[in-house]
């Protein structure tokens, strides 16, 4: 192990990087790292292939910040710890069984006062450690005796029976401040040495201590595609299918006829492949400054002459940018041979600027084994707390009169199957017997025997069992989720594609048969086409703005249900599909057996856990989860459409619900909550629970009003929050949207310090596709709310947009913008706003909107015959409102689209009208 107060990393990250690796350091403590939040990028460049770093940022202003970096066999992770005023802390956990915890504390010079108090505070908060180490830069000289804080640190050391193990200078000038401290554990071969890279010693010493280890090489089972594989498998494929009803017997046939050709051609090969990797820029250049570096160190501690230490000084400088260009020269090279594939170049990305994702803390068959356990039991008792009994409850409606709208899956084309194959992800699966991109490449020599197991399953209304089996990868639901909880994953099924393929065609055949029968409920926006989270989020404003216009106050209900895919009943799911949609015959025995002897197990890496039957729940990550989760919520839409006074919204598992009413009649609120009982009800009754930790309430009304709101919520009122994120975007009770702008800028800035890094590594082109992705998309993204923002506000997403433009053409910030945004041919923002508007309007004219956006824009009708009756005019609603800032998307929509000339309003396709827009735009925005 090494401790090292690092005095920054960011201008000797490959110094460290090359001290950790010749040095054999397995785990090294950095302090004074002045790292800020969220920029990883000097940390990642000191990590040697097969290293990773856990880091606290410093608080604030200089100085400050702790790391450690550590061997990827340790199997090390961070553990929540309280943070003090007066010193940094960051606890590590090192191994599983019988762990080792290491806390690195920095703490900067002065204010001694409260400091023992926290320290003892701390100290005491580890009593239940047996195994412990503390180390850090503590700013005090303990080998002053007479310095008395440092004394009564050393005794509260002793008083909590820890050792102290660094004696001697640890600094240039002196003073003992960099020390040791453990507990349980056996430290030796301790020593300080300049290692002339920061003005304090590097402490290197020996830890005994068992932990156990991932293993340094793996074992690799695959099989080796190349070019030809295709072509020599097409050759010997010769297969045809005979005539069979069951299709399980069709599918095993083929499974077993390919998988033979697959041995002859490819076979399955086993090799030892490391673990790590060696850094690939690392060439003979470096190599030769690196031996160099070492020569002169050797020279000077022979002869302790200051030219020789001042010769190796510059050449650790030019080792250290060697390196970088090195690095950099090496990265340029890989996105240049990968031009054109926007894959690797954000993999490339996020390998510069952005940390690996916290390992699936799996090693071994029983770890997966666990995570099977955690996912059944987490179904299991969301399922036992809620009513036992399926079928009608309160506030359950009967299902309405359905004609049969499918009853047989027509079979489909072998030129539909292509084009359907062609346009789908090429995601694989385990469970495979073809890989993805071979199946692809020679489906024209395939493609007659997957259409015989295709259409031979749509006529018999069965699924083959082996489409049935699902291999589940735990996936973190947030990046900054302890991923020791198994709570903080979430299983993510993966299908075979064969499956995926079969779901393809029968999600296309039901919905469109559910699109021509208006089995939809309008007001329900996920999963659905030409649906999206701005089209919800710009319709829930719309009417709470037009609502506040009217004088009227509003309150939204933000629900989330927990497990809510997991926890679908299946019999139920079968009810809703014959009663509510009208699906009868070979088409309801197809998803009875879709639905039923379903399995699962989780899998990762080599280790796999034991097949569990799925008795409940629609497969995350398939393709017809989504759909039938939509179909499985139907009778809601008539639940809520029963209380007249509540609007409603539904995305995916969230759902909006928001009242309005005149300050007088604030006794509507009630409505409210006898909606959200009946709602509570009926999922009782269908195995859904609503996660009260997710439940939001946002009031739109004046102070004056809140007191009477706050008594009418009754329960709900503790719910209130001063703003709450509704789709991505955060919503305050004015709608300014200020809030959500900070978030946004701060979002934004963020990643266009990471696109700045890449500057030398990547072309213009490249850049500018990386700020389209990382910027625009984020400054784009529900623009179309954004007719409420302030002047102010406008201007601060502006600021983002300049830099952005400043930064792809290397201009000063000086600079007048106006040439550099006309130069790249983007819009300003205020411009970009109505741009967004006027499409969705576009959209709404032409029948390729949503119903409920398509009613906020209505046709202007004169009173009287006029000359502009046929140019497409719309009505522009009546507003109170003072100020455009304020105004919603029905009374601003209307006014942009009557602003438009003729012959652009006329345009007759979607892509012609964006086109001439943004031409019409840019002239208004510069002329």
């Amino acid at each position: 192990m090494a401790l090292l107060n690092a005095r920054s990393v960011a201008n000797k990250s490959f110094l460290l990087n090359d001290l950790i690796d010749s040095r054999n350091v397995d785990l090294m403590f950095l302090t004074e790292t002045w790292q800020r939040n969220s920029d990883h990028s000097s940390l990642i460049e000191l990590c040697p292939a097969g290293y990773s770093f856990i880091g606290r940022p410093r608080p604030s202003g200089r100085g400050g910040g702790v790391a450690a970096v550590f061997r990827n066999r340790l199997l090390c992770r961070s553990v929540s710890a309280v943070q003090f005023s007066s010193f940094e802390l960051q606890v590590i956990k090192v191994g599983n069984k019988y762990p080792l915890h290491c806390a690195v504390v920095y703490r900067p010079p002065g204010s001694n006062g409260v400091f023992l108090q926290e320290f003892s505070d701390f100290l005491s908060s580890t009593m239940k450690l047996s195994n412990l180490i503390i180390v850090g830069d503590f700013n005090m000289h303990i080998n002053d005796d007479s310095d008395l804080f440092a004394s009564g640190f050393i005794s509260l050391m002793d008083s909590f029976n820890f050792i102290q193990h660094v004696f001697g200078p640890t600094h240039v000038k002196g003073g003992t401040l960099d020390l040791v401290f453990s507990l349980g554990v056996h430290i030796d071969f301790i020593f300080s040495e300049d290692i002339f890279i920061s003005d304090h010693h590097c402490i290197f010493f020996n830890l005994s201590f068992s932990v156990s280890l991932s293993p340094v090489r793996r074992e690799v089972s695959s099989r080796i595609l190349n070019s030809s594989t295709a072509e020599v498998f097409s050759n010997a494929f010769n297969l045809v299918l005979s005539p069979c009803t069951d299709v399980n017997t069709l599918l095993c046939n083929f499974n077993r006829y390919c998988l033979s050709i697959l041995d002859e051609v490819c076979p399955v090969k086993t090799r030892l492949a490391p673990v790590t990797k060696v850094s690939p820029w690392f060439n003979n250049t470096i190599r030769r400054l690196k031996q160099l570096c070492r020569k002169v160190e050797r020279l000077w501690k022979r002869t302790h002459l200051n030219v020789h230490l001042l010769h190796l000084k510059d050449l650790l400088v030019s080792f250290n940018n060697a390196v970088r260009d090195a690095r950099a020269a090496y990265f340029t090279n890989l996105i240049s041979k990968s031009r054109g594939n926007p894959k690797v170049l954000f993999n490339t990305i996020s390998d510069i600027v952005m940390p690996s994702p916290p390992a699936v803390p799996i090693h071994s068959n029983d770890d997966c084994e666990k995570f099977l356990s955690f996912f059944i039991e987490k179904v299991r008792s969301v399922r036992s707390s809620l009513c036992h009994t399926a079928g009608p409850g309160p506030g359950s409606f009967p299902g309405p009169p359905r004609p049969v709208i499918l009853d047989t899956f027509s079979p489909v084309s072998l030129p539909e199957l292509v084009r359907l194959v062609g346009t789908m992800k090429s995601s694989s699966c385990s469970l495979d017997t073809l890989p993805t991109s071979l199946l692809k490449d020679l489906f024209q020599s395939i493609g007659p025997c997957v259409l015989s197991i295709m259409n031979s399953s749509l006529l018999s209304g069965q699924v083959p069992e082996h489409f049935k089996e699902a291999v589940v990868l735990p996936l973190l639901k947030k990046p900054g989720l302890d991923p020791s909880l198994l709570s903080s994953f979430r299983p993510i099924s993966n299908l075979p594609f064969m499956s995926k393929i079969l779901e393809k065609v029968v999600a296309k055949q039901l919905t469109a048969a559910l699109d021509s029968h208006g089995i939809f409920d309008h007001f329900r926006s996920g999963f659905r086409r030409a649906h999206s989270t701005e089209t919800a989020l710009l319709r829930v404003t719309n009417d709470i703005l037009m609502q506040g216009d009217a004088g009227k106050c509003s309150v939204l209900l933000l629900l989330d249900l927990t497990a809510a895919f997991d926890t679908v009943d299946h019999y139920i799911l079968l009810d809703r599909l014959k009663n509510w949609v009208g699906v009868s015959g070979s088409a309801l025995n197809w998803f009875s057996s879709y639905l039923t002897g379903r399995s699962f197990s989780v899998v990762f890496s080599k280790f796999k856990s034991s097949s569990a039957p799925l008795t409940s729940g629609v497969p995350q990550g398939s393709v017809l989860g989504p759909l039938l989760f939509i179909l499985y919520l139907l009778p809601l839409q008539h639940i809520l459409s029963s209380f007249n006074d509540i609007s409603y919204h539904f995305y995916a598992d969230d759902i909006q619900l928001y009242v309005s009413f005149k300050p007088q009649d604030v006794f509507k609120i009630q409505t409210l909550q006898k909606c959200l009982d009946s709602v509570k009800s009926w999922m009782n009754h269908n195995f859904l629970q609503l996660n009260e930790a997710k439940t939001e309430v946002l009031v739109c009304a004046p102070d004056s009003c809140l007191p009477k709101i706050i008594h009418e919520l009754g329960s709900l009122a503790s719910f209130i929050k001063p703003s709450v994120r509704n789709l991505g975007v955060t919503l305050d009770p004015v709608l300014s949207l200020d809030s959500h702008v900070g978030s946004l800028v701060r979002s934004c800035f963020y990643h266009l310090k990471n696109i700045a890094k890449l500057s030398p590594v990547v072309s213009r082109s490249e850049m500018e596709m990386l700020i389209h992705s990382f910027i625009s998309s984020r400054l784009d993204y529900c623009n179309s709310i954004f007719t409420c923002l302030s002047k102010k506000s406008l201007e601060r997403l502006q600021i983002v947009q300049n830099a952005a433009a400043r930064l792809l053409t290397k201009s000063s910030k000086f600079s007048h913008i106006t040439p550099l945004l006309m130069q790249l041919h983007w819009l300003p923002i205020h411009y970009r706003v109505h741009f967004k508007i006027l499409v969705l309007t576009y959209r709404a004219l032409n029948d390729q909107a949503p119903v409920y956006i398509k009613d906020l824009v209505q046709p202007y009708t004169p009173s009287r015959s006029l000359r502009s009756c046929d140019q497409g005019l719309r009505a522009v609603k009546r507003t109170r409102l003072k100020t455009k800032g304020d105004r919603a998307f029905a009374t601003v929509a209307p006014s942009l689209w009557n602003s438009l000339p003729l012959s652009l309003r006329s345009v007759d396709s979607v892509f012609s009208f964006k086109k001439q827009l943004k031409t019409y735009l840019f002239k208004i925005a510069f002329s």
